[in-house]
């Protein structure tokens, strides 16, 4: 397999500069190389959008010690990023979202629906740059439904490079065969992480709030560095919240980047090796 290629859209504002700043962390680690990427609206506004690139790889190059190509192109953030994501072979995308404060390039609906129309997962940031150690703790949220569990090799993945330790978090659940459901799946997930020496914990949910408000509470609590979610459009977890839950998650108030991708019937590759996508 060739060298890994990261994805990073940018606005050029102090989000896009947090997606690169944890792009060339992970790429650091990894080798892999980093394409700094700008959609602009209209043909003339692409060489204003170059010169943007240029100082910012400059920039780089000086903050970072890293070298990035980048890419300037017209068209629609929502195609442009998938698109580019599969011309490259990019096996990740970092990207920056403004939350749900502003009008400003990706928020964080806009962030949902570029994840929900490429193949790559995505890594979305806030303004919360990666710390000194990368990313030490990981929450992982497990449901009833079979596709959560295609996101643990991705997480075991981030979390041999940077030695994380292992969160999982599931509803709490009173029906005694959902109940038994969800057992099942934390007792796979647990199997899976002890089989590859990552120190895991698993806790379950009290149920007073919904499990994605729960989720970014515990996060914060741990004092988590990211959340590892699985994009199941139209399909609630565990049917206790609302379709918004994955937004509300990758908005969430203390900033805590988030690790999404989509679910897939077939094998792919993951972004530092190859995973099988099966549930």
């Amino acid at each position: 397999m060739g060298k890994k290629v990261f994805l990073v859209p940018t606005d050029f504002s102090k989000v896009g500069d947090c997606a690169l700043n944890h792009a060339i962390a992970i790429a650091k680690l990894t080798g892999a190389s980093i394409n700094l990427l700008h959609v602009v609206g209209k043909k003339e506004m692409l060489d204003d959008a170059r010169l943007k690139l240029k100082l910012a790889k400059e920039r780089a190059r000086e903050e970072y010690e890293f070298i990035v190509d980048t890419v300037a192109r017209v068209g629609s953030i929502f195609e442009d990023i998938g698109d580019l994501a599969e011309e490259l072979q990019a096996s990740l995308v970092v990207m920056g979202t403004h939350g749900l404060r502003g009008m400003q390039f990706i928020t964080g609906s806009r962030a949902l629906k570029i994840v929900t129309s490429a193949t790559t997962p995505f890594i979305i940031v806030q303004e919360k740059e990666i710390t000194r150690n990368g990313y030490d703790d990981i929450v992982v949220p497990l449901d009833l439904h079979k596709e959560t569990k295609q996101k643990l090799s991705l997480v075991a993945d981030m979390a041999k490079y940077f030695n994380s330790r292992v969160h999982i978090i599931v509803p709490c659940e009173s029906d005694e065969f959902l109940k038994n459901q969800i057992d099942r799946n934390v007792n796979y997930a647990e199997n899976f992480f002890a089989e590859m020496d990552i120190p895991c914990t698993s806790k379950i949910s009290d149920g007073k709030e919904d499990f994605d408000d729960e989720i970014i509470a515990f996060a914060k609590e741990i004092n988590a560095d990211l959340i590892s979610l699985m994009n199941i459009p139209g399909i609630s977890l565990a049917n206790l919240i609302g379709g918004n839950y994955v937004q509300n998650i990758i908005t969430n108030e203390p900033e805590i980047a988030v690790l999404l991708m989509n679910p897939k019937e077939v094998s792919h590759a993951s972004i530092f090796g190859a995973y099988s996508g099966g549930g």
